[in-house]
């Protein structure tokens, strides 16, 4: 995000607390650009405008919110879940469905994820056969559409590569998606392969830090995450290359761990309650409304809640009450929650426990007992407890941890002010840890970087590490950075069974090609197997 302006104060009034129907579009309705001095609105955001604001824009839809991506590689994972609360959050099943891996091929969540995406390829289209962009441009344009199309890679294999609008191409498979994604990424960088000794001089992406746009680094991001699944993708590991793209970000590139003295202001600091704290430090810094240039983003996309609405992660864990703590302009709609066996995989001291959930009783904004005069039992003070009754059909709606990585504000409105990292150094970090060992088949690889980010955490280093372990420590890590799913997927335990879900369909690695784009195909899109 960009420094926006305040143009209303929430009221503190409670004026109700049912969940809001999901279906609408919560859209914010303030989308006109202002044109204030170190304010970003407006479509697209970041510095340069022109166009790259379209293709970029279209990076908010889904990416941090209850729709699309978002919600179908996290409502699929062992980390969260959308209980349903008698009426409330049943929305014809889905949510139920995509905990317990029963989604077919009309799953409107599912379907939002391939539209999205190719929204984002189609904006990407347009721009490169405008005419108007440089040569920077150009490689950014390709190396974000290449993301988009990694994204349909990772959740659907077998799409249409569409590269120029209007136009139309056949159904490729997998492994051919596969192959343009890289191309893209590695003509972007000026290189024909990623090697250990590369040299990107030629590539007409720059190092320029914007954390809106794509530099090399973001590339070289976004190329190692194509590699630390190629594996599953085309069944050819590419673990080495995953370590180059990664260790050419970690040697070369001026983005540090958020760690001590990396601090951002708490914005949800009460003033008349002296237990939350004035700042946000190391991990909890990277993830604050204020986080445009933590030195640990290296790509995000720019939310705010003027015109570049779509982070609803408040209104989209906490239980209306909540509203009363930090004087929200809504009342929350209760929905999301955090599995109780993943919250008590954090040791106690771990500071990204405390970062990522809200648990325990709640107070006000005066630090008063936080009253629900609709509670499920005779304790009228709301307390999240990580504890979750039932998926469904009754759910308490006090059950389960609730999402606070990204950290909340006071007078907050429904479209919140972080932004979401897309790529970052932590996550550089575990990648390169995890291709190093698995090209080497040695886990203990991995422990130097685990243990710059558990120290970073407050919790002592590891001594031994395996695959098991090593999930753990990148689980606690990259929770709700929708990585989740796909991690799972990579170490074989997507089809493992967790509270409330026992199905193990193998064939649910890939999602269903949504029913409506085959029936409006005429026969050139064919369905995944088992759907």
């Amino acid at each position: 995000m960009r420094r926006i302006l305040k143009l209303t104060l929430a009221s503190l009034a409670l004026i109700g607390f049912s969940c809001t129907d999901l279906d609408d579009e919560l859209e914010d309705s303030l989308t006109e650009e202002f044109s204030i001095e170190g304010v970003s609105t407006g479509p697209g955001g970041g510095s340069d405008g022109g166009p790259l604001l379209a293709p970029f824009a279209r990076l908010r839809d889904g990416t941090a919110g209850n729709t699309g991506f978002f919600a179908t590689n996290g409502v699929t994972a062992d980390d969260m879940a959308v209980p349903q609360k008698g009426g409330d959050w049943f929305d014809g099943g889905i949510w139920i469905q995509l905990h317990r891996h029963t989604w077919d091929a009309a799953h409107e969540r599912i379907e939002e994820t391939w539209n999205q995406s190719y929204g984002g390829i189609g904006e990407c289209n347009i721009a490169l056969a405008s005419g108007d962009l440089n040569a920077n441009q150009t490689a950014q344009v390709r190396a974000l559409r290449a993301y988009f199309y990694w994204r349909l890679l990772d959740t659907f294999g077998r799409v249409k590569i569409v590269t120029s609008p209007g136009s139309d191409a056949p159904q490729a498979e997998r492994v051919d998606v596969y192959n343009f994604v890289e191309s893209e990424l590695l003509d972007a960088l000026g290189i024909s392969a990623v090697t250990a000794s590369m040299d990107l001089s030629g590539s007409d992406l720059n190092t320029d830090i914007n954390n809106y746009r794509i530099n090399q680094y973001a590339a070289l991001g976004i190329l190692a995450k194509l590699y630390l699944n190629a594996e599953v993708y085309t069944g050819t590991p590419m673990y080495q290359e995953a370590d180059w793209a990664a260790t050419y970000i970690i040697d070369n590139s001026p983005y540090v761990l958020c760690a001590e003295g990396c601090v951002e202001p708490n914005l949800a600091k009460r003033p008349d309650v002296d237990s939350d704290p004035t700042e946000l430090e190391g991990y909890a810094a990277i993830f604050a409304p204020t986080n445009e240039d933590n030195p640990e983003i290296i790509w995000s996309v720019e939310y705010n809640s003027i015109g570049n609405g779509g982070m609803n992660f408040n209104q989209m864990t906490l239980h209306g009450p909540s509203q009363l703590t930090y004087g929200l302009d809504e009342a929350p709609w209760n929905g999301f929650v955090v599995l109780e066996e993943f919250y008590n995989s954090y040791e106690d001291g771990d500071l990204r426990k405390e970062a990522n959930f809200l648990v325990g009783p709640q107070t006000d904004f005066s630090g008063n007992a936080l009253i629900d005069f609709a509670a499920d039992d005779d304790d009228l003070q709301v307390n999240y407890t990580p504890e979750i009754n039932e998926l469904e059909p009754n759910a308490l709606r006090q059950g389960g941890a609730r999402m606070k990585k990204f950290s909340f504000e006071l007078l907050g409105r429904s479209n919140m002010n972080n932004d979401y990292p897309i790529v970052r150094l932590g996550d550089v970090h575990l990648m390169r840890a995890e291709a190093r060992a698995r090209a080497a088949g040695d886990w203990s690889l991995a422990l130097p970087d685990v243990n710059a980010l558990r120290d970073r955490a407050g919790v002592g280093p590891l001594s031994t590490m395996d695959a098991d372990t090593f999930l753990a420590e990148r689980g606690k890590e990259m929770f709700q950075e929708s990585s989740r799913r796909t991690d799972l997927i990579r170490f074989g335990k997507f089809q493992d069974s967790w509270w409330e879900k026992t199905n193990n369909d193998s064939f649910r690695n890939l999602m269903p090609i949504p029913i409506d784009q085959i029936n409006a195909s005429d026969g050139t899109l064919t369905q995944n197997p088992g759907y």
